[in-house]
């Protein structure tokens, strides 16, 4: 995250928004999107062309299935995260390969009236100060239980993972970029999303990782992905 990013006030009031349902973005993760429709190829075209900055928000639980709704009027999901295209590659077919690394999260407040074909929106980062202050909360993080919930997790789902990497991670790093890539619903992401802070975030984490096991234990067969 580059200097001009470390507090709200360096933060434009609005940004070009990315809905897209089941994907959320955190403080110092990375999200990875592959971008193919003229809309949003349109709307990466306009955020390397300016400050590199973009929203992410899942559409609202009302809209239907569909990972991205068509218009730019359905209903989106209260908070979101801003994120800086920190890398990008175009396919040989025109799609692109983006990788964005979370700022801070946001209030989703109006629509602003654009002829772009995708959609802008009012933000507010005011509520999420502490998101800019790196490792905020990690004193907090019971480590060693997300640690025992992840490996459980990928046991019971014949899983590998880099503990190299795992071990060396950060807290925060760890808790966020796990939120991210989790493979729960929509709803179970925004709630990790909303998260008051890092420690709720993570015992949500350990939460979910043991309701699918015990799911799973049961004989129930049922999984909350």
């Amino acid at each position: 995250m580059t200097n001009q990013h470390r507090n709200a006030d360096n933060l434009p009031p609005d940004l070009p928004v990315f809905p897209l349902r089941g994907a959320i973005l955190l403080p110092r993760a990375t999200l990875t999107l592959n971008v193919f429709e003229p809309r949003y190829l349109a709307l990466i075209d306009h955020v390397l062309a300016n400050d590199r900055l973009m929203g992410v928000v899942q559409p609202g639980p009302d809209t239907g299935t569909n990972e991205s709704p068509q218009g730019k009027d359905f209903p989106l999901q209260r908070v979101g995260c801003a994120g800086r295209i920190t890398g990008f590659n175009e396919d040989d077919d025109g799609r692109l390969d983006i990788s964005l690394s979370g700022v801070a999260r946001f209030k989703v407040g109006a629509d602003v009236s654009s002829d772009a074909p995708f959609r802008m929106c009012e933000v507010d980062f005011s509520p999420y100060a502490t998101d800019f202050i790196c490792g905020h909360g990690e004193e907090d993080v019971d480590r060693p239980s997300l640690i025992a919930a992840l490996r459980g997790y990928l046991d019971a789902n014949d899983l590998n993972a880099d503990w190299d990497r795992i071990n060396s991670a950060s807290s925060e790093r760890l808790v966020n970029t796990l939120a991210v890539l989790s493979p729960y619903g929509p709803e179970e992401k925004q709630a990790l999303l909303e998260a008051e802070d890092l420690q709720a975030r993570a015992d949500a984490l350990v939460a979910l990782a043991e309701m699918e096991l015990a799911m799973r234990d049961d004989g129930s067969g049922t999984s909350i992905q």
